[in-house]
């Protein structure tokens, strides 16, 4: 039995690490979206026919079969992380909007609780002052009070000087000729006078 050389052990190696790549590309493509998917499997189906590759051909030529094997696992792990960063980066910036999203809902919903408190206020404001010209005015307000008719009462000014001797003839007379005298001379405010404040003012 010819002996296995270390070239077709690597083949053999490469081929099985193939074979899983294109297993673990199969089940990533489950969960992946179609066209991504589609991608995946048709990469995963390429790696599974290079790992299926026969044993005479190994035997023959193991250094080329082992290439075909290795740059079939590379393209398969290169799509895979290429895919995988590109859904990160999409999640990531979705996660992103729907913050920014919430945030906008939040102001949006804060300014109209504002608005609707607002706006309540304003129409208590306004009922109150519908209320308040409703009430009937007071009557003090509505009927001005008569405004009050100064009547002058000159208070007489008696000069009380040393009483002189009553001027002769003055005392011999009646209030109301004293007062027909202080008429004639144009005084004021004899009406209320007695007849001793009379005579002297008449004296003066």
């Amino acid at each position: 039995m010819a002996k296995t050389t270390k070239a077709v052990k690597s083949a053999h190696a490469a081929l099985d690490a193939a074979a899983d790549a294109a297993k673990d590309a199969k089940r990533l493509s489950k969960t992946l979206p179609k066209k991504d998917a589609k991608k995946l499997r048709d990469l995963a189906a390429e790696a599974k026919d290079v790992s299926d590759a026969k044993k005479k051909k190994v035997e023959r030529s193991p250094r080329k079969v082992e290439k075909k094997a290795v740059a079939a696992i590379d393209r398969l792990e290169k799509a895979a992380g290429k895919i995988e960063a590109r859904l990160a980066a999409e999640a990531d910036a979705a996660k992103k909007a729907a913050e920014k999203a919430a945030k906008a809902a939040r102001k949006a919903a804060e300014k109209k609780a504002e608005a609707k408190s607002a706006e309540k206020d304003a129409k208590k404001a306004q009922k109150a002052e519908t209320e308040q010209l409703a009430l009937p005015a007071p009557v003090d307000a509505a009927l001005p009070a008569p405004e009050p008719v100064a009547i002058p009462v000159a208070k007489p000014v008696v000069k009380r000087v040393a009483q002189p001797a009553a001027t002769p003839g003055l005392s011999t007379l009646t209030v109301v000729e004293l007062r027909a005298q202080a008429r004639a001379r144009g005084l004021s405010g004899y009406t209320r006078l007695t007849k001793a404040q009379l005579v002297d003012l008449l004296s003066v």
